[in-house]
């Protein structure tokens, strides 16, 4: 039998499993013996092996095809419930054990997958570097000199070692992204509430989401159909929606980028190389760089942690922090503290302003699909950090204190690594419920690198399975005259977050019409009768989520309507037909092949 550790993505283990060459007993007694020793200081608390062995025996009396994570280890960032191990949150005085385990590793654990233990973190998930904890500073997987992220610090970097296959973080300001770029990692954000947070210490608990460490991206796409649910007992939870324009899987999509001058990469050059070589690779993949406005994001982190959010993370443990501060190490106590100088009137200031910046964040989603930043500007050694704690936090959040505050969904992904050897990420966002786009993009970038997987050297897999898309909630509709791009009731398309998906034509068997009246004037579009021949008119497809297509169309009047229409390709779509009756005093101008042709010779414009 060959050596287990480190573990390979999920599909690859599975595939041992299938073939016999390793049972999930054997895995648990490997990841046992290697983690006695935590040098790195990864662990706070493991299961006993005995228990181990349990979990893994009842899933082997089980049929594989039954469990989707049949014998798949997994860490708990030690914040996250899990029955029988004490929950710390880092402050062993804070630590009780729960009687039941949180409804997402519940639903893990009924998909067959396996808790090891519970991983180290910065006190109360205060940090993005680390190295706030009793429990020692959890070490990055490439370099011990250098943080590993924080506050999810032992989950990614359990994951990077390839002692588990996947690990659970939390995510309030960046904590399932900044170790997932310092370890080599995907660290998916999901939309908030997508997942229950039921059973989690909450640090704000408007903001919070668990998170997930993977190798791949199509690993994270997997988890997260098992894993996210509505949960009744989580006040935040909520239903998925269905997909929208699925930007992952297009041959051609937007993507935003921050102004040069509003980039920050505190004196990184080689971050800085690493992030323009990616836009590169997204531009390669069929994306379309657009410079955006980075300000109002930046305005949103600023509110994280000096605007009255942090009031939030002293509301979480207060009646805990009232009785035993002085068991809270430095910083955190020092920054919970000052939530006492926070007033209701402060909040509510808070909120307005948050409203505000987030309404002009919004606009900016008009002209693109998703958003590409690095995931943190710069990885500092533990000793930097150490001495500037504050200020080099600050600066590690740069790119992500903004993501929850505006309900963003969020994906980490590995883009290279530094002369030294540390690795670099990048991270993709999009608006709540875009997760699957922004996963299956990720995907492609990943697969575009072709990076080895975590620290472990682990080659990438070729093969991988993207688990499919769900069901779109948009609408295709096809537009021959007025509502064309960049004429006059084009706006009513842009106004309702219609996309133009391509240019194209009607099959050759249509014939268009000068409608008289109008203004502004407009086609009829009708196909042609058997005893007259019809020609290819051209046509926009546009997209038009299915919550807006009502409204659309009851701006539509007679006596044009919407039909079905046979594009070029065969394709069939909705699009505007006219009736029949309405052309008797139009004129025929299919043979300009299209409306904007027939304006051009009206104005004598080119």
């Amino acid at each position: 039998m060959r050596k287990i550790l480190p573990l390979p993505d999920i599909s690859s283990l599975q595939q041992r499993y299938a073939s016999g060459e390793w049972s999930p007993t054997q895995v648990v007694e490997a990841i046992h013996a290697e983690i006695q020793n935590d040098p790195d200081h990864i662990w706070i608390s493991t299961l006993p092996l005995e228990t181990l062995r349990n979990y893994a025996r009842n899933i082997e009396a089980q049929e594989m095809a039954s469990l989707p994570l049949y014998g798949v280890p997994f860490a708990i960032k030690d914040n996250i419930d899990l029955a029988t191990l004490p929950t710390t949150a880092a402050c062993p005085a804070f630590a009780y054990i729960p009687s039941v385990s949180a409804t997402v590793v519940q639903r893990l654990i009924d998909a067959g997958a396996i808790p090891i233990g519970k991983t180290n973190l910065d006190q109360f998930a205060t940090g993005l570097n680390g190295t706030r904890s009793p429990y020692g500073v959890c070490r990055n997987a490439f370099n011990p000199g250098y943080i590993s992220g924080g506050s999810s610090s032992g989950s990614a970097v359990a994951a990077a070692k390839g002692q588990v296959c996947f690990s659970l973080g939390t995510d309030t300001a960046g904590s399932g992204r900044v170790p997932a770029a310092f370890n080599n990692l995907v660290g998916y954000k999901p939309t908030k509430g997508w997942f229950s947070a039921h059973g989690v210490v909450p640090a704000c608990r408007s903001l919070d989401t668990l998170s997930v460490f993977t190798y791949t991206a199509a690993d994270a796409a997997h988890i997260l159909t098992i894993a996210a649910a509505h949960d009744a007992q989580d006040s935040y939870s909520r239903e998925r929606e269905a997909v929208g324009f699925n930007f992952g899987a297009a041959p051609h999509f937007r993507f935003g980028v921050p102004r040069r001058q509003q980039l920050k990469f505190f004196d990184n050059h080689e971050s800085e190389r690493l992030f323009y070589e990616c836009i590169a690779r997204m531009q390669a993949a069929g994306g379309e760089a657009v410079e955006i406005d980075f300000a109002p994001f930046v305005e949103t982190a600023r509110l994280l942690y000096e605007g009255p959010w942090i009031a939030e993370r002293y509301a979480a443990i207060r009646s805990f922090y009232d009785l035993h501060n002085d068991q809270i190490i430095a910083p955190v106590r020092e920054i919970i503290a000052t939530a006492k100088q926070r007033s209701a009137a402060d909040a509510f200031e808070g909120i307005y302003q948050l409203r505000q910046l987030k309404q002009q964040a919004d606009r900016i989603w008009a002209n693109i699909d998703c958003l590409l930043t690095p995931t943190a500007g710069t990885i500092y050694t533990i000793q930097a950090i150490q001495q500037d704690p504050i200020r080099l936090n600050t600066n590690l959040g740069y790119y992500t204190n903004f993501m929850n505050l505006l309900d963003y969904a969020a994906v980490a992904v590995p883009a290279g690594f530094q002369q030294d050897g540390l690795p670099f990420g990048i991270t993709l966002a999009a608006p709540a419920h875009q997760d699957e786009s922004l996963l299956h993009l990720a995907h492609r970038l990943q697969q575009a690198y072709s990076h080895p997987l975590g620290a472990a050297g682990i080659a990438f897999p070729h093969n991988i399975h993207f688990p499919a898309a769900s069901r779109s909630s948009q609408v295709r509709i096809a537009v021959c005259g007025a509502h064309l791009s960049g004429l006059p009731l084009n706006e009513q398309l842009t106004s309702r977050q219609g996309r133009l998906i391509a240019r194209t034509a009607t099959s050759a068997d249509y014939r268009l019409y000068a409608l008289p009246g109008e203004s502004p004037q407009k086609p009829g579009l009708i196909r042609a009768t058997p005893n007259e021949p019809g020609v290819a008119i051209e046509v926009e497809v546009w997209e038009l989520p299915e919550r807006e297509f009502g409204s659309f169309t009851a701006k539509i009047p007679a006596p044009l309507g919407i039909g079905t229409i046979t594009l070029a390709n065969g394709e069939t779509v909705k699009g505007f037909l006219c009736e029949h009756y309405a052309i008797l005093h139009a004129e025929d101008v299919s043979h300009f092949g299209g409306w904007r042709n027939y304006l051009r010779q009206l104005t004598g414009s080119n």
